[in-house]
């Protein structure tokens, strides 16, 4: 978002988390940075929550007084986002909050291992009453906002009611520049090497990612033996994917250009998360040219048509084995799913997002 609204000089200011306090300008953009203190603590491995963040009030406080937007945009129930909401409140400023990740479900999932200890019936009334408490503790902060923002047509109808103010779809992209399908000589250089199957995401329990072990035990008890997995990421689950698995490289974080080479040399991108809002990673392998193989709830939220573009998959390891026996269908889906993603550009997505930051001004003006 800033780097477009950049390009487009349009005045934005970003208040975030950083190393140091300090202010910067470059061209239209702002940015504001706000050391988190002592009293931080992870919520994921590169996720921090800053309780005593309010201490930054005043600056943040000035810096809008002076900086006079028409909206504040949200993004998440973190430390910096319940400060923007205090700070909105105070100064009578319109703000908007958009949804980015099902923490009511992560939650619940994550817990997973301490609720197996009860029996079977309470372990599944206690996990729904986290999620539905979580979810609900969740909502209390959209509410603050006066207009809401969601990346799939079902949490935008969830915010609608529970918020009882307006709600709309903020579209996801990608970067179409970058993730790019590989030319011709590389594909040809790649002959010969053995199936890759990729994964990109974090390796945590509500990944669903101990499906990659599945598919591998149920591989080579087919009898297949040319095939790899490439695994992209890190998270609690790596040291039992290394002891587990035997056919995979997992190249812990990836990004930028780097990140865009590891997905042109996947041959099929499973994805089996049961949680994402979205799964902007299934875009990014779609970019590539990779067909992509994910659970349906998932692909239907992102746009992969079932058996053009990829599968929506009930079973993982049997889609993987029809992919890796027939390649002129492994490349007829990569060609259909890197033309949907060329329809799903950011330029696209932030356009349309200012068009509706103008139409949720419009709602809150005609109140």
């Amino acid at each position: 978002m800033a780097d477009f609204a950049k390009a487009r000089n349009y005045p934005f200011l970003v208040v975030r988390g950083g190393d140091r306090t300090e202010f910067s300008t470059d061209g239209s953009l702002e940015t504001l940075e706000l050391k988190r203190g002592m009293a931080s603590f992870p919520v994921d491995k590169t996720l921090y929550f800053d309780p005593l963040l309010i201490r930054h009030k005043q600056l943040v406080t000035e810096q809008l007084q002076r900086f006079k937007p028409d909206l504040i945009h949200l993004t998440g129930p973190g430390d910096i986002g319940f400060l923007a909401v205090r700070v909105a409140h105070e100064l009578k400023m319109a703000s908007v909050a958009s949804w980015h990740t099902n923490v009511h479900e992560y939650l619940a999932r994550r817990l997973q291992p301490m609720l197996n200890l009860l029996t079977s019936g309470l372990c599944r009334k206690a996990a729904r009453t986290i999620e539905q408490q979580t979810l609900r503790g969740l909502l209390r902060f959209y509410r603050s906002a006066r207009f809401t923002l969601a990346p799939n047509q079902e949490m935008v109808d969830i915010l609608h009611a529970s918020t009882r103010r307006p709600a709309y779809l903020m579209l996801h992209g990608v970067d179409l520049r970058r993730y790019q399908p590989p030319t011709a000589e590389e594909a040809s250089a790649a002959q010969g090497r053995p199936f890759c199957i990729g994964y990109v995401g974090r390796l945590t329990t509500e990944k669903n990612v101990r499906v990659l072990a599945e598919i591998e035990q149920t591989l080579i008890a087919a009898g297949e033996t040319n095939f790899r997995f490439l695994i992209v990421g890190e998270g609690g689950q790596e040291g039992w994917l290394r002891s587990h698995m035997h056919r995979a490289e997992i190249a812990g974080v990836l990004r930028g250009d780097d990140l865009a080479a590891a997905y042109q040399r996947m041959d099929v991108f499973v994805f089996p998360s049961l949680t994402d809002t979205f799964g902007l990673v299934i875009l990014e392998a779609m970019a590539s040219g990779v067909p992509v193989i994910v659970r349906p709830e998932a692909g239907k939220r992102v746009g992969v048509e079932d058996g053009v573009s990829g599968f929506l998959s009930e079973d993982f390891a049997a889609d993987v084995r029809r992919l890796m026996s027939d390649g002129c269908l492994r490349k007829k889906m990569g060609v259909a799913a890197h033309a949907f993603a060329n329809t799903q550009g950011w330029d696209m997505v932030f356009s349309d997002l200012y068009r509706v930051y103008a139409a949720g001004l419009r709602t809150l003006e005609s109140r």
